[in-house]
């Protein structure tokens, strides 16, 4: 697919995608990589316009531009966004309570604070982004697992071997120091990557993933 086809496949797939108004979204490719450009009216559409361009095969890499521009009824004050971004985060029994911090600033909510598994990272974040008046998060959320265990590699082999989508022996997996895992090699699309990643995070005790893997 040359970059004009993966272009339009892009364009096609966000208006055929039910919960983006794309109108005013644009969209380039170059080389394979994809840059989204316009605005949209919330922050949950511009996450669900990325992951629409990453279901395109071809694509190998987004350059996130989309703007979030709230309506004028729906701008809320930074106090407001934090004081229910703190009651969402305490209603979830998966995070520990008190675990975490919230700072808000002209809509931008940073989450700090330490946690034991990346599930609890990605709860955490996934439940501040659906609240109206956010417009963007950063996620620096550490991870303090109990120790690496020292069949970890193993246990990353044998869950890459349960998903269907990934054939686990074009992968390679090596254990580094401080709880980080280091993974490459080839997969076929965007799907079986996340998969990759996800149970390579599923393993106890990983802190941090290099993603060295290549979408062919």
């Amino acid at each position: 697919m040359n970059d004009k086809q993966l272009r339009q496949s892009v364009v096609d797939e966000l208006d055929f995608e039910p919960s983006i108004d794309a109108a005013e979204i644009g969209v380039a490719a170059e080389n394979g990589v994809v840059t989204l450009t316009g605005h949209v009216m919330s922050y949950p559409q511009k996450m669900a316009a990325e992951r629409a361009a990453w279901r395109i095969k071809g694509v190998k890499a987004i350059a996130q531009e989309i703007e979030v521009r709230l309506p004028g009824d729906k701008r809320q004050n930074d106090d407001e966004i934090a004081q229910r971004a703190i009651s969402v985060l305490a209603w979830n029994t998966s995070i520990p309570r008190d675990a975490l911090h919230v700072k808000v600033q002209k809509g931008w909510v940073t989450l700090t604070g330490q946690v034991n598994w990346n599930f609890q990272r990605t709860v955490a974040e996934a439940d501040v982004r659906k609240l109206s008046g956010v417009v963007g998060i950063m996620n620096d959320i550490t991870l303090t697992p109990t120790v690496l265990p020292s069949d970890v590699k193993q246990r990353i082999a044998d869950a890459l071997k349960r998903h269907a989508e990934v054939e686990a022996g074009r992968i390679q997996v090596s254990v580094l120091d401080g709880g980080k895992v280091s993974i490459a090699g080839d997969v076929d699309n965007w799907d079986e990557r996340r998969a990759v990643a996800r149970a390579v995070w599923s393993a106890p005790g990983v802190r941090a993933v290099e993603d060295h893997l290549r979408i062919t």
